[in-house]
């Protein structure tokens, strides 16, 4: 079983190779690169972290560097661009042991990811990131939740990220 397993997998790659597809070629594999960079970030109007996005893997992979020091925060992701599910699907990391999936896309003119709905003590939480007023130097970012389904949020985290010079 293991063998044939090996052999599809090998018979994907070698078609795959032999049609000259490009991985990462899809037009929304660019919807992201407003991100790209190195930014300065403020929250709370005093408090203040950096964050350093980066395309890796070919092309294919946008990695998050994020760091906030008045807390000895740190977190990274890996977001990258599904072409079968037609959304970007993003992992988050921290050193407090924290892990988030998220998926999602561009809604007009915010790219927007939502987690998955979690159980809690007091109920269940749907949670979003919301990237928007996006501009070539600036964008601002929210952390929002819903524990109705969606129908009303609540702003957790908003960070104003500027590019830095």
């Amino acid at each position: 079983m293991k063998s044939l397993y090996f052999l599809c997998c090998v018979f994907a790659f070698v078609t795959a190779k032999a049609q000259n597809t490009k991985p990462c070629s899809a037009p929304q594999i660019k919807q992201f690169d407003f991100w790209i960079g190195d930014w300065d970030l403020t929250w709370s109007d005093t408090l203040h972290g950096t964050n350093w996005i980066e395309k890796i893997m070919d092309g294919c992979t946008l990695q998050e560097n994020f760091y906030d020091p008045h807390n000895k925060y740190v977190g990274k992701s890996w977001s990258v661009y599904n072409p079968n599910k037609k959304e970007w699907q993003q992992t988050w990391v921290d050193n407090g042991g924290g892990y988030i999936a998220l998926t999602g896309g561009m809604v007009g003119d915010s790219m927007v990811l939502t987690a998955h709905e979690t159980t809690t003590p007091r109920g269940k939480t749907k949670s979003r990131m919301v990237y928007y007023n996006i501009t070539p130097q600036s964008f601002l970012w929210n952390w929002e939740s819903s524990a109705d389904g969606g129908i009303t949020r609540k702003l957790n985290w908003k960070i104003h990220y500027q590019r830095k010079r």
